[in-house]
């Protein structure tokens, strides 16, 4: 059983996929930091200093203090029940970005795929009757016309 389970992990498929999950992984980190640290400041700069990290709306006030809440850091210390929506928004952009990039990526890649080389023909063509032969004919089996060898 240990024997079959090596076989199935060391084949090469299941080694590329695992370093595709860590670099994946590791691009998603790059993304949200991206998204988070240097995309969404600008844009809530723009929309007249929204903070979308910031952006929730309080279902119950907590038990340790009574809202409104200054931020979302403040409401999850003061252990109020949220909808953190600035945060699914980050979420959804970091996707987009990241299904993007995958996209141009897979894209890429087909574009590198070389085509299949045609197979080898098995057949020709009976230069006086114009019927399909084998490659190896001699003669046509449809005319008796003698061929050129192959």
């Amino acid at each position: 059983m240990f024997k079959d389970f090596k076989e199935f992990a060391m084949r090469g498929s299941v080694v590329d996929m695992a370093i595709g999950i860590v670099i994946g992984a590791a691009f998603g980190t790059i993304v949200k930091s991206f998204v988070n640290d240097i995309l969404m400041p600008p844009i809530g700069l723009l929309l007249g200093n929204v903070d979308f990290a910031n952006i929730f709306i309080t279902l119950k006030d907590g038990a340790k203090a009574a809202g409104p809440y200054a931020s979302l850091a403040a409401a999850q210390a003061a252990a109020a029940v949220t909808v953190n929506l600035g945060a699914f928004f980050n979420t959804v952009v970091s996707f987009l970005i990241v299904a993007f990039s995958v996209f141009l990526v897979i894209k890429g890649m087909n574009r590198l795929q070389r085509e299949a080389p045609p197979p080898p023909a098995d057949t020709k063509e009976c230069t006086f009757c114009f019927t399909a032969i084998p490659i190896k004919a001699i003669r046509c089996p449809h005319c008796t016309a003698e061929l050129a060898a192959a």
